[in-house]
């Protein structure tokens, strides 16, 4: 049996951010969102969560291009010392202060903790986590994010690695993209290892990371071609332009669009015509 999460990014940035996710979901194209907790339409995306109960909703951890829920005065070492009231805006200036280690993990732990329990205290269930451009992939970002779920009551997280079948599966992606993702995956063992330690439940792996920006019709029935047997994610980051997401910091606008329109145009037909692909979501794991 193959089943397959189909989680959309970013709900709570932009009002067709939110417009997008609840749309593919009544239409059977989606099957997750993960939250920002800090996101600027935080607010009317859980009144649409709760007009669309079957839609199943994640934290989506901001570490990084973004603001605290917390006063920045109890995270210091997580705000940019040129902007305190704000994060790093970028992920090499976060991980590069990581490793110098000017950035401490009891302010992460702290920081998640504050970020689900916001999204909890909205009355969702929160079925997972998740972080803003995959920070979580390394160990001295996922050890805190782990304590913070489990503190919080959540028991799964996305697992950030994409297989080979899938990178094989993405042609177009560009150099620089695909540099990336197999730099992440080098934390594969890493993650399997605390994953376990914390007891926690995940995929068998993500697809469409390095599609990222260029996941279409075709890039997306590739994919499905391509996946085997288990319990994959599929990380989408669909939308509708608007002055919003033109003001948001992102490289992700034009793209969006395309990812909805993608979505809509293969998934509920894959669904429909191949019995041995379920789409389900994180609450289903342990099923």
């Amino acid at each position: 049996m193959k089943r397959l999460i189909i989680n959309a990014d970013d709900f709570g940035l932009a009002p067709g951010v939110n417009r997008a996710i609840i749309e593919l979901q009544q239409a059977g194209a989606l099957s997750s969102a993960t939250l920002m907790a800090n996101g600027p339409f935080f607010s009317p995306a859980v009144y649409m969560a709760f007009a669309q109960p079957s839609l199943a909703v994640g934290c989506h951890v901001v570490l990084v291009d973004g603001s605290p829920c917390l006063r920045p005065a109890e995270v210091p070492s997580l705000v940019d010392p040129r902007s305190p009231s704000s994060f790093r805006n970028t992920v090499g200036s976060f991980f590069a202060d990581l490793l110098r280690g000017r950035i401490r993990e009891e302010e992460i732990e702290a920081e998640a903790v504050a970020q689900i329990r916001r999204v909890q205290s909205s009355g969702i269930t929160v079925s997972h986590i998740d972080s803003h451009k995959h920070v979580h992939a390394f160990p001295r970002v996922l050890a805190p994010l782990l304590r913070a779920a489990r503190q919080c009551g959540v028991r799964c997280v996305r697992n950030p690695f994409e297989p080979w079948w899938s990178l094989k599966a993405t042609r177009p992606a560009g150099t620089v993209r695909r540099m990336q993702v197999h730099v992440m995956r080098t934390q594969g063992r890493a993650f399997s290892r605390l994953t376990r330690e914390h007891d926690m439940m995940t995929a068998d792996g993500s697809m469409g990371l390095l599609a990222t920006g260029v996941l279409d019709d075709s890039v997306l029935r590739s994919l499905l071609r391509a996946m085997p047997t288990g319990t994959w994610e599929l990380v989408c980051h669909p939308g509708y332009s608007d002055r919003a997401l033109d003001e948001a910091r992102t490289r992700l606008r034009a793209s969006r669009e395309v990812e909805r329109s993608a979505l809509l145009a293969v998934i509920p037909d894959a669904i429909k015509n191949d019995s041995g692909l379920a789409l389900i979501d994180f609450h289903q794991l342990s099923d």
